[in-house]
């Protein structure tokens, strides 16, 4: 049988690359998984192939609809479009049955009755023995297996010789098939394994190169030699590094958030998430940032990295705050207005709230300063909330010494009607000329005042951004608050 193993082909090779990606829903769409969609998805388009969505669902005691509407809702927010599926394996279970019947009526499989607790105490035996705890083929050969007896079926693997691929990010791999068991491809309740499954999905649908993780070595091993059996073609095996955190570790809610869910809530852009996934074991020269449109063009399995990647929440972060200034602002109004409404200020277009106009011009003052849409949306909402509360930063610089700048600016700006930034800063620092103060000394306690932070766009901006009523309604409530913190203090 011909093995299709090589290097595998690019935009004009003769074959037709097809490739899948393939998730069990028993949880979230987390990084890694992530991770192996977009190669396989820029790597299908790169090369003018498909993509393939595959649900894993045959293990129906642990996985969920609800998993598998995530997954799907997850690569949709990336962006991955799919161009088949998604096909859901549990759908399926007639292919897998017939499979299984085809390897028992040629011999290539075989079923047996060896129970749970055998099979332990067998192996524990073995341990003890200092031989493999694998299976010891008790019912290889075995001619007088019950009728009607609960059995699973094994795959009967070759004792003799070797099994080899060339993968195309780790090289070579050959393990002796002594090594391997005779093992399962079937439950005793008629359902299928994962080494079944997969096979026969992979060979129905033409699947040229399987892009996973390099945790399913050891089962590719397994699915050559079905595939073998089926006289099916191999497809190209491409095994992507594992993602590790900081400490080396592998990646796991130790070290943060891990699921694409966490981090769409959390403000991420799909753009970003993109890039960095892209660079966790992949490089392209010393690039950083990426495009989608540069990621198709320039991806290359070959240029996939064989160590661990670490992933770096901060570099993440970098990313996500270099697209969020990049992108045009009336795109990132139309994302930052959930996230905004979500902090319970009125919403944009109500009677209560500001404009969409309003809205781009605080997006536009914010970004260069914001990192996520979160930070973004918590930067403005004290410009639409009726109340603010002074974070303790900004607390220290309300005191009795800026009463009267802070009086001074209150009295100016009710006899205006332009706010703008042209009309207020000659008000600002003529106030910080008055006083004996440099215009920053002025200007830090009415940011305070204003959005109860230490830190914002330029002070006229915000001044304008606010509003005259809102500007003076917020300073003199500071007042009152500088003059009642003094007050409990005498007493």
């Amino acid at each position: 049988m011909p093995e299709k193993n090589g290097a595998g082909p690019e935009k004009n090779g003769a074959e037709k690359v097809r490739v899948r990606f393939a998730p069990s829903p028993t949880g979230s769409l987390h990084l890694g998984s992530a991770r192996t969609a977009l190669f396989n998805h820029i790597f299908a388009r790169h090369n003018g192939g498909v993509f393939v969505l595959r649900i894993e669902d045959t293990d129906l005691s642990r996985s969920t609809e609800d998993s598998a509407a995530g997954i799907v809702d997850g690569l949709a927010w990336l962006g991955l479009d799919w161009d088949e599926g998604p096909v859901y394996q549990s759908r399926r279970m007639d292919h897998y049955r017939a499979a299984v019947e085809d390897l028992l009526g040629r011999g290539r499989a075989y079923r047996c009755v060896c129970t749970p607790e055998e099979l332990k105490q067998r192996r524990e035996e073995a341990k003890k023995d200092g031989r493999p705890p694998g299976y010891d083929g008790r019912c290889r050969d075995r001619k007088d297996v019950p009728s009607g007896a609960p059995a699973a079926v094994r795959f009967r693997t070759e004792t003799e010789g070797e099994t080899r691929f060339e993968d195309l990010v780790k090289g070579p791999q050959t393990k002796r098939n002594a090594e391997i068991d005779d093992f399962v491809i079937q439950r005793t309740d008629g359902t299928p394994i994962f080494y079944l499954s997969v096979t026969v999905d992979d060979a129905e649908m033409a699947i040229t190169h399987v892009i996973r993780g390099d945790d399913h070595i050891p089962n590719t091993f397994k699915q050559i030699l079905l595939l073998q059996a089926m006289d099916s073609p191999l497809p190209h095996f491409a095994h992507l590094p594992l993602i590790h955190g900081l400490d080396k570790g592998r990646l796991s809610k130790r070290h943060g958030a891990t699921s694409i869910q966490s981090y769409r809530e959390q403000g991420y852009l799909p753009a970003a998430m993109n890039n960095y996934l892209a660079r966790l074991g992949w490089s392209a020269g010393d690039q950083e940032v990426f495009t989608r449109e540069e990621l198709v063009e320039k991806f290359r399995l070959g240029d996939v990295g064989k160590s661990p990647a670490i992933f770096n929440p901060e570099k993440l972060l970098w990313l996500n705050a270099h697209h969020l200034r990049e992108m045009p602002v009336a795109e990132m109004a139309a994302l930052v207005r959930p996230f905004l409404e979500a902090t319970g200020v009125p919403r944009i277009g109500s009677p209560e709230g500001r404009d969409e106009k309003w809205l781009e011009r605080a997006v536009d003052a914010h970004k260069e300063r914001s990192r996520t849409l979160v930070e973004m949306a918590e930067s403005l909402a004290p410009y639409l909330a009726d109340e603010i509360t002074y974070e303790p930063a900004a607390e220290r610089m309300l005191t009795e010494e800026i009463t009267g700048p802070l009086a001074e600016a209150a009295a100016r700006i009710s006899g205006m009607t332009d706010t703008r930034p042209p009309a207020m800063e000659p008000v600002l620092r003529e106030i910080a000329k008055q006083y004996g103060m440099k215009l920053g000394q002025v200007a830090q306690p009415i940011r305070a005042a204003l959005v109860g932070k230490k830190v914002s766009p330029g002070i006229f901006d915000v001044i304008a951004l606010m509003g005259r009523e809102k500007t003076l309604s917020r300073i003199r409530r500071a007042l009152e608050h500088v003059r009642a913190a003094g007050k409990t203090k005498s007493e």
